[in-house]
């Protein structure tokens, strides 16, 4: 069993709200169960239920120890994704391994949100990510933001490797090094000037295979081949 508490901390901590209920209504958890407790952030605890309530759950923290994750560092750039096709493709990119998930305004993207409905998009895709990695064991939540503009996704990523998922493109070997950023597209894929755009910010276009995936599709498969390839 595993919650989320921050801050982590040694000692007799209180649970409350959505980690108690899941706890005590859930899990039915009884005193004296182990409990394991992560920060969202990359650390990570064992503990022990000494106490539960109606309204709390008290928990016997032991030593906090950081998770370190082995490299390299995934980011993955996705275009809005018209239904549930788009909760399903967060959830498992976060099971399959992304660090980070950055949502991009493709100019073909069926869906188009701005001001405070992308906001409130943005906010339930970090539950759905802090859900995955309650279900798949991860110490840390990989962060979900959005980008204004597909220059603006360009000009925040960090000094790495880039990938462009192009189903034109051949499957080539990984890129080595510890930061690792792809993009995919929509379904109805990357609009000529994005592939150009891509083009001259150093991104390299690789293939996935024979077949044409959907757009949930493709950018899972990505992150678990980086990771299959680097053990991670």
């Amino acid at each position: 069993m595993r919650i989320f508490l921050s801050p982590l901390a040694a000692g007799d901590v209180a649970v409350r709200g959505d980690e108690h209920h899941y706890v005590s209504r859930v899990r039915r958890a009884r005193v004296g169960d182990p409990i394991e407790l992560v920060d969202g952030a990359g650390k990570h605890a064992r503990g022990v239920i000494t106490a539960i309530s109606d309204g709390e759950t008290i928990v016997r923290v032991e030593a906090v120890e950081d998770v370190v994750d082995a490299p390299p560092r995934v980011r993955m750039l996705v275009p809005l994704i018209k239904g549930d096709r788009m909760d399903t493709c967060i959830e498992k990119l976060v099971e399959a391994g992304a660090d980070e998930i950055v949502v991009w305004p493709a100019a073909r993207a069926v869906v188009k949100l701005d001001g405070p409905r992308l906001a409130t998009r943005i906010e339930h895709y970090q539950a759905l990510a802090q859900a995955a990695a309650r279900q798949s064991g991860r110490a840390a939540v990989p962060v979900v933001s959005a980008a204004s503009s597909l220059a603006d996704a360009i000009a925040k990523l960090p000094a790495g490797a880039r990938i462009m998922l192009d189903p034109n493109a051949e499957r080539g070997a990984w890129p080595s090094g510890d930061d690792l950023s792809i993009i995919s597209g929509p379904e109805g894929g990357l609009a000529p000037e994005e592939h150009d755009a891509l083009a001259t910010a150093s991104f390299i276009s690789f293939g996935l295979g024979p077949r044409v995936l959907r757009a949930e599709t493709a950018p899972v498969i990505a992150v678990a081949l980086v990771r299959a390839a680097t053990h991670s």
